[in-house]
């Protein structure tokens, strides 16, 4: 984007609780530091997740939104959207999209940033079925669903008006395709601590710190970043 392209607001657009953590904790952090003003949606409670067989099935989604609440305060968001769809049932239907697009027209953030569509052969852990078909629906939403007058128009009759999203950030694009790194070196302890929020997701995993510091000590190699600097990729796209 052109410097004279101003962001005040963004809207992150995922799967599950955790997606955003995992994939941009550090950017989100470093977004909201700045000033901006950044508001999660996330399509599903994360009922499918956790690694306790002792809970029971029923609590999960609840567990999994408080956790996500508590994460997002680690990195300064405190306005977020439950859709409430079935973890590991989504697939980028028009009403996906009508709800997506809702939430855009609420918000209206000049940046969204959502889940690639697209497999990711060198990341398959990235490619859930889930997070393709929330970042179809949100990519339509974008573009052309929530610019567009004339589409859902059940949401005219609500009052919300079309809205145009300037650009896009895509979390775990393909390599070929990433465009954009951002170092989170500063940011590392509270993309941690948000991630170590979701207490039913990564109790369990022995060395979360020694995983993140590999991930994105990688990227900030790719990205040509001195030795020991972190980063973030994404494949940012002039959506305008």
């Amino acid at each position: 984007m052109t410097d004279e392209y101003e962001v005040e607001r963004v809207l992150v657009v995922v799967a599950h609780p955790d997606d955003v953590d995992f994939g941009a904790g550090g950017t989100i952090a470093t977004w909201t530091e700045a000033g901006l003003e950044v508001s999660y949606c996330i399509v599903t409670d994360g009922d499918a997740g956790g690694f306790d067989p002792t809970v029971p099935r029923s609590e999960i989604g609840g567990i999994r939104q408080q956790e996500q609440r508590a994460a997002a305060k680690e990195v300064g968001v405190h306005d977020l959207v439950f859709l409430g769809y079935p973890d590991g049932q989504l697939a980028a239907t028009f009403d996906l999209r009508r709800d997506i697009s809702r939430v855009i027209r609420q918000k209206r953030p000049q940046r969204v940033l959502l889940q690639s569509p697209e497999r990711n052969w060198q990341r398959i852990g990235a490619s859930h079925p889930d997070h393709m078909a929330t970042g179809e629906a949100a990519l339509a939403a974008v573009y052309p669903d929530a610019r567009n007058p004339f589409t859902h128009l059940e949401l005219a009759e609500e009052g919300l008006e079309a809205w145009t999203v300037g650009e896009v950030w895509v979390m775990a694009a393909r390599l070929e395709n990433v465009n954009r790194y951002v170092d989170v070196t500063d940011a590392f302890g509270r993309k941690l601590a948000a991630l170590r929020a979701h207490v039913s997701q990564t109790a369990h995993m022995d060395d979360l710190e020694g995983l993140l510091q590999t991930w994105l000590g990688t990227n900030a190699e790719r990205a040509g970043l001195p030795e020991g600097r972190l980063a973030e990729a994404f494949q940012v796209l002039d959506t305008r």
